[in-house]
């Protein structure tokens, strides 16, 4: 059994191919807030959503000393395509062996047209500058959420 991470923990130094061929680890932002936020799926009309929103804040993020990076489990070369056709200025994590879905356990039994399967539920991780986790958000609806997290994030660089 995989123990989960809980708010106050140190998250470890992970590493994850990303979009444009680049290998990101954890490491790499500190000093830096980093926003995770699990997504089901490439180009599905609620993760574009999400994207765009995060998209449209990204000068308000990075004034409160932010990165954002989206996961799901969805290839790099999907991931590539996404990023490009929704111009996100931030990079996407595959996750195909799910070890960040496990990690912060946001792989869930969901009910899809009747039937149960296995997916990622919507969730965001805040990380703070010394890599602790500071916040989450779980069962994530997309309307207002991004707000929510950018107030958090300037919170936690003393901007409010």
């Amino acid at each position: 059994m995989i123990s989960h991470l809980s708010i106050g923990s140190v998250v470890p130094n992970f590493k994850a191919s990303a979009t444009d061929d680049k290998i990101i680890q954890l490491g790499d932002y500190q000093g830096q807030s980093v926003v995770l936020y699990f997504y089901p799926k490439d180009s599905t009309p609620g993760c574009t959503l999400e994207g765009q929103e995060f998209r449209d804040s990204i000068e308000a993020f990075s004034q409160a000393n932010t990165v954002i990076l989206g996961i799901s489990r969805d290839s790099v070369r999907s991931h590539d395509n996404f990023k490009a056709k929704q111009c996100f200025p931030f990079d996407l994590l595959s996750d195909t062996d799910e070890t960040l879905c496990q990690l912060f356990d946001v792989i869930k039994m969901k009910n899809m047209y009747g039937k149960q399967v296995r997916g990622i539920e919507r969730s965001t991780f805040l990380i703070n500058p010394e890599g602790l986790l500071s916040a989450e958000w779980r069962k994530v609806k997309v309307k207002g959420h991004v707000a929510e997290v950018l107030a958090q994030c300037q919170q936690l660089a003393g901007l409010v």
